[in-house]
């Protein structure tokens, strides 16, 4: 549960009303469906989250209600709005250049909608884009407007849409990227896009007016334009950064714009992979600016500034408090993943190596947990990177996605191109690959005890049935010993 310090919305001027009913979160394995489901149990609301896949053996929502299903299935949809009052709709994919990407987001929000009727739901509240419709919108923006057309057509439902630009908070896709070009490039490239004027928002005004729409009558069946203070382009976003992090930089306008070669570009030198990337360049052709306030007059608290948007990202990575991160849902589908334990037969092809150390279990855990991210993969972090920078390249899921937290880990948090799929503290933690691969892979840590002492191993599991997977393994397999057993010896010796 969320601490008193760690909440956004004490401060707000409407009073809660849990009087109401059972609230659903749609997306709340997502980055802001993450935040807003703790806002609201502290605000004393009954909840029931709508997720693609719960998280085996962790109960991270304290006792909320769980209902596992996918947006285009019905059933699941009609089970998972019985009884409810008010319904977040916070599903959306970045999928830039899906064909049928916009069809199938308009197609999820007329499910949503009639079973909603159906259940005698008295409002949604959807967290939309900015964007002016009259203008050529890039296919994720022209989703969130179908979207929201789609949720708003219903007479019986009253359906409150908020539009929003891009999000500035710790762990947002959007921050992660300016943070990540100001810091690393000592030239940034202002292609004529960049010129574009946005009003970001902070992740924390996202959640005052989500939690706010809920509790204020008047927000029922309206549209409003939510913004941060600032209207920016995106080259004064990173200029601000830079003077923030008293980095001296060169801004240069090149002769092209691209946007397909700086996404891929950018790809490869952020934890934010390049689909992202494309999806939200694509966006910067268009201003996003509010062009209506009465919001402000509803709900009246001053939005934090850009730069105190940045920040209180930035503080929150120093104090390691980054809760949710757009990690936790790319890629898409990740939760259908097959399972380890799922696999009919054991994998074909295995390696573990181990070593005995009369270091104790929680100390070797703790030290297994801080892998990857910031802190790497200790000595052999240059292989690591190296066949990240490989999936960046195939288009995977980047060169090094970095992970949520420097110190902690939970059930689907992700280790630059690993996700945690099993842990159990001080004796188990497993990762599956999500790297391009011919095959699938796993990477299994375990301590167990052994004549007073503890045995520390791990073991690489790959299972493949192609000949070319067959290969990738021999190929890598020589090298196993030196990246393995030199990894057991650092971590032990860190611990």
């Amino acid at each position: 549960m969320a601490t008193e310090a760690e909440l956004f919305c004490n401060e707000l001027s409407s009073q809660p009303v849990p009087s109401i009913g059972t609230v659903l979160v749609t997306g709340a394995m997502g980055y802001v469906g993450g935040r807003l489901a703790p806002e609201l149990q502290a605000r004393g609301y009954r909840i029931r989250l709508f997720v693609r896949a719960a998280p085996v053996g962790e109960d991270r929502w304290h006792g909320a209600e769980v209902v596992v299903g996918d947006a285009a299935d019905r059933a699941a949809l009609d089970n998972a709005l019985r009884g409810i009052h008010t319904a977040y709709y916070l599903m959306h994919s970045m999928l830039l250049g899906s064909k049928d990407l916009v069809a199938r987001e308009a197609a999820n929000a007329r499910n949503f909608r009639e079973m909603a009727e159906k259940n005698g739901v008295q409002r949604i509240i959807y967290l939309g884009g900015l964007g002016d419709v009259r203008t050529f919108l890039s296919s994720h923006l022209q989703s969130r407007m179908l979207v929201a057309k789609e949720l708003q057509s219903s007479t019986a439902v009253a359906t409150t849409v908020l539009r929003a630009a891009i999000i500035i908070g710790s762990g947002s896709a959007s921050y992660e990227i300016i943070h990540h070009l100001v810091k690393r490039l000592p030239v940034i490239l202002l292609p004529h896009w960049t010129r574009t004027r946005c009003q970001p928002i902070s992740i924390r005004d996202i959640i005052r007016y989500l939690v706010g729409s809920l509790e204020v009558a008047e927000t029922a069946g309206g549209s409003f334009d939510i913004g941060g203070t600032d209207v920016l382009t995106y080259g004064a976003m990173m200029r601000t950064l830079a003077n923030i992090l008293g980095k001296r930089r060169l801004f240069l306008r090149p002769l092209f714009s691209s946007v397909r070669f700086y996404s891929y570009f950018t790809g490869l030198l952020i934890p934010v992979p390049a689909p992202i990337v494309r999806c939200l360049m694509e966006s910067l052709r268009n201003d996003v600016v509010c062009e209506d306030n009465r919001i402000r007059e509803i709900l009246p608290f001053t939005p934090l500034s850009y730069r105190e948007s940045i920040v209180e990202a930035m503080s929150r990575e120093e104090q390691d408090a980054v809760h949710t991160r757009w990690s936790d849902s790319y890629p898409p589908a990740h939760e259908f993943a097959i399972k380890l334990h799922e696999l009919k037969e054991a994998p074909r092809y295995s390696r573990a190596y181990s070593l005995l150390t009369d270091k104790k279990s929680t100390a070797l855990f703790r030290s297994i947990c801080r892998i990857g991210g910031k802190e790497g993969w200790f000595h052999v972090n240059w292989m690591w990177r190296l066949r990240g920078m490989l999936d960046s390249m195939l288009m995977g899921v980047g060169a090094a996605r970095g992970r949520r937290s420097s110190s902690t880990l939970r059930v689907n948090d992700v280790i630059d191109f690993w996700r945690v799929e099993a842990l159990a503290p001080d004796r188990r933690l497993l990762l599956r690959a999500e790297m391009k691969l011919p095959g699938r892979a796993w990477l299994e840590f375990r301590i167990d005890p052994e004549d007073k002492k503890n045995r520390l191993s791990v073991q690489a599991y790959y299972d493949t049935r192609t000949w070319l997977g067959r290969i990738y393994w021999y190929t890598f397999q020589p090298f196993h010993w030196y990246i393995f057993e030199k990894l057991l010896i650092q971590i032990e010796k860190r611990s």
